[in-house]
């Protein structure tokens, strides 16, 4: 009985040295080096995960850094000191670039684009009402006013003004694009800063029917594509579209026939603080005639 007892301790211990002996050359084998420069960076990140960087989280981040395939100044979210110090640890240069931030594709807030009817469901966020016909908004196409973008920002980057517009502070966004996936009418988009031409409004009406809805609608009277160096700005779908690839030949005279405001020229770089050239009251239309297009050169 003992003897059986033995062998197969024996047995079992054979067993166990064997296979921790496949394990331990399969893993000096098929080890995969990491570089411990990685943790390192990593720990000297924000630890944020936005996404700003264009990568999915700070470790990802991290590794490319130590790779040299992305700059320490990619990360928007790093202090002007921490981008530096990583740059100092890894020697290299601090890079960077422009600097994105969130910019809202509507001007039509309460003063100028009534609601159609009250709301008094439990669903009080802007994808809860949207899923009811497109919103209680007038315009199908505007903002809601209810913060989502707000609620969504972990960077408290943007607040809703009195007027219901959520208003981005550039100075505290990072660009992580959490505002632009949680919108529901998709208003939101990142641009660099040095791009000051914009159409805030994505109504696709014209006309009076556009201006029925919103007085700061883009109403498609094709002024600012007439009045822009040719190519800069067409229209499509009744809507004013900045090509940016050109943005060297934008300029603040596209605005200047503007009978709306819908399209704005943001010298100070942020939005809502130019006083609007638009003097319609909501639902009113402006039914003169269009003066003779133009070209600045």
């Amino acid at each position: 009985m003992w003897g059986e007892v033995i062998i197969s301790i024996v047995l079992l211990t054979g067993l166990g040295l064997l296979f921790a002996t496949i394990l331990a050359i399969a893993y000096k084998k098929m080890k995969v080096y990491e570089d411990p420069r990685i943790d390192q960076v990593e720990s000297m990140l924000p630890g944020a995960n936005c996404g700003a960087c264009g990568m999915p989280g700070c470790r990802a981040f991290a590794e490319k850094l130590v790779a040299m395939e992305l700059s320490p100044g990619k990360c928007t979210v790093s202090s002007p000191t921490g981008v530096e110090k990583i740059a100092a640890f890894l020697g290299v240069d601090a890079g960077g670039g422009e600097k994105i931030v969130a910019r809202l594709l509507c001007a039509g807030g309460a003063k100028e684009s009534p609601r159609r009817v009250a709301y008094s469901g439990h669903l009080n966020t802007c994808r809860g009402e949207a899923t009811i016909a497109g919103g209680t908004k007038d315009c199908n196409w505007g903002c809601l006013g209810l913060g989502d973008c707000a609620e969504a920002c972990d960077f408290d980057a943007i607040h809703l003004n009195a007027n219901g517009l959520p208003v981005v502070d550039i100075d505290q966004c990072v660009a992580c694009n959490d505002c632009v996936e949680v919108c529901p009418k998709n208003l939101f988009t990142l641009m660099p800063v040095s791009q000051k031409l914009m159409v805030q409004c994505k109504s696709l009406l014209a006309g009076d029917e556009a201006l029925a809805r919103c007085s700061v609608a883009c109403n498609a009277c094709g002024r600012c594509a007439a009045d822009s160096i040719p190519g800069v700005i067409e229209m499509a779908n009744n809507l004013a579209v900045i090509h940016y690839d050109m943005n060297e030949l934008t300029s603040p005279l596209s605005t200047a026939r503007c009978p709306t405001g819908a399209i704005v020229w943001l010298e100070n770089d942020r939005q809502f603080e130019q006083k609007t050239t638009s003097p319609l009251a909501v639902g009113t239309v402006d039914t003169s005639e269009f003066e003779e297009d133009i070209y600045y050169q």
